[in-house]
């Protein structure tokens, strides 16, 4: 089983970005965090990389129910959505996918809460 699923598409980086964001905001996502990984590892390494940006998506009924069935859930909080510029005009999106993470942990609760939180985040993904 893979750990993630993704998606190429057209588009500038930004609107990749945008869109993301917005179609998260449709499935109730909100972002907690937001990486810059090409600006931070110029600053930390002064080393050139591609465009790539880590947002750190929450939905917070579903993360309550997780941290309600498993207390140490918090430790795999937030789903990451990464979207990096593989050339130019050329986009991918990428989500975890919290069903591969959570087997981990083998609690049957929160293998119900991961199948809910996978089906958004692959419609998010189809649809950006």
């Amino acid at each position: 089983m893979t750990y993630y699923f993704s998606k190429t598409k057209n588009a500038s980086f930004q609107e990749a970005v945008e869109k993301v964001k917005d179609e998260l905001k449709k499935e109730g996502f909100g972002i907690l965090t937001e990486i810059d990984v090409k600006e931070t590892l110029k600053q930390k390494l002064d080393v050139d990389f591609r465009k790539y940006r880590i947002l750190g998506a929450c939905n917070p009924p579903f993360a309550h129910k997780a941290l309600m069935a498993e207390d140490k859930i918090g430790t795999m909080l937030p789903c990451n959505v990464v979207v990096q510029e593989l050339s130019s005009g050329v986009v991918e999106i990428a989500a975890v996918d919290p069903v591969a993470s959570m087997q981990a942990v083998g609690n049957p609760q929160l293998a119900e809460i991961a199948e809910q939180i996978q089906w958004k985040l692959k419609k998010v993904i189809e649809t950006c």
